[in-house]
């Protein structure tokens, strides 16, 4: 890995900052991100899964940074990634070169940046719940998984940094085009006359959502400039993405996107699960960058995309996960559960004012 210096830094921003961003320029974003950290000093805690838009959020904040004194920058970046412990095995290879990376193109910098990764609670895991409490694989209706392996690690984080430093300020790469439902929630959480909003759960802490208003276009842009060419279409004006490692843009810290890209690339729209810091963050089952386990969907488009793109070593985890989910069928519960629990207690059917059958 070829690390950037200062000119190669420099060249790149130059090429770059003249480029829209959702009609603004880069130099702009860039600006923005300056302003709402120096306005505080509370801490960053940026939300890294290691996709498309926690990497461009990472990048503009890392630009950010750059651009300031180093008497400005006075207050610590936590970059945190969660990891279930069942993501995708290349996804987990992935998030753990680039946090790497980053510390150390932070380190070379004088940047106030630290990278971390938290997982659940050994009794929280996808194993530790399924095989030894004996959960049934997730669904839509019992997504057990999400806050213990997601969100219960993540807010522990938070919650210690807020007994730290009193009030922490929580960076996401939402953007209002890929997640409509967060967007709303977010608006509504929205401080008045503020970049922030507040967060939905845990007090003390606040979201920053600076890459909000960018198009998935955008987010690429940032990534690999140099691949984006607009070409003329049947469907009308189209940008067309190429994967040239020779051409690739390196990121600020070192490295390039080229992996990153291909774990995308082919994914038929699949998307990244994003860092999940609350319960209206949506399931992220049809993702590149989500668990092979994950049960919530029917099928995993995501790893069967993998799979067809040669990585076959995957066909088992794909052949036992869907297993799992058939498992979560109504019609084959008595083929895979167990009328008596393990406490020895009977499950039976019983009925609520409304009529409506549950089991207890």
């Amino acid at each position: 890995m070829r690390l950037l210096n200062q000119q190669d830094l420099q060249d790149y921003i130059d090429f770059i900052e003249n480029e829209q961003f959702t009609g603004r320029f880069l130099s702009e974003f860039v600006a923005d991100t300056q302003r709402v950290y120096r306005a505080d000093d509370r801490p960053w805690v940026i939300g890294y899964s290691g996709g498309k838009d926690s990497s461009a959020v990472m990048t503009l904040v890392y630009f950010a940074l750059l651009g300031l004194k180093p008497e400005q920058r006075h207050k610590p970046v936590f970059v945190v990634a969660s990891d279930t412990l069942v993501e995708t095995p290349m996804v987990v290879d992935h998030v753990n070169n680039s946090l790497k990376a980053i510390e150390l193109g932070a380190k070379r910098d004088g940047l106030p940046i630290s990278c971390h990764k938290v997982v659940p609670e050994s009794n929280n895991t996808f194993w530790a719940n399924m095989l030894g409490k004996g959960y049934p694989a997730p669904t839509r209706s019992f997504r057990w998984c999400t806050e213990r392996m997601k969100i219960d690690p993540v807010s522990k984080f938070i919650k210690d940094k807020v007994s730290n430093y009193n009030e922490v300020i929580v960076v996401l790469g939402s953007r209002s085009q890929e997640s409509a439902s967060r967007a709303q929630v977010i608006k509504k959480h929205k401080i008045d006359g503020s970049d922030l909003a507040v967060h939905t759960t845990l007090a003390n802490a606040f979201i920053y959502t600076p890459i909000d208003t960018w198009h998935v276009d955008d987010v690429w842009k940032i990534l690999r400039l140099c691949h984006l060419e607009s070409q003329e279409t049947a469907y009308g004006v189209k940008n067309k993405w190429f994967d040239r490692y020779d051409l690739e843009w390196e990121t600020p810290w070192g490295g390039r996107n080229l992996i990153l890209w291909n774990l995308y690339k082919d994914s038929s729209g699949q998307g990244e699960c994003p860092l999940v810091i609350d319960e209206t963050t949506p399931s992220c089952g049809n993702s590149r960058f989500g668990c092979w386990t994950c049960t919530v969907v029917t099928k995993d488009r995501a790893m069967e995309s993998l799979i067809q793109n040669g990585e076959e070593w995957m066909e088992p985890l794909l052949k036992y996960r869907n297993i799992l989910s058939r498992s979560t069928s109504p019609k084959l519960k008595k083929k895979y559960r167990n009328h008596i629990r393990r406490d020895g207690r009977l499950a039976f059917k019983t009925l609520r004012e409304d009529k409506e059958r549950i089991l207890t």
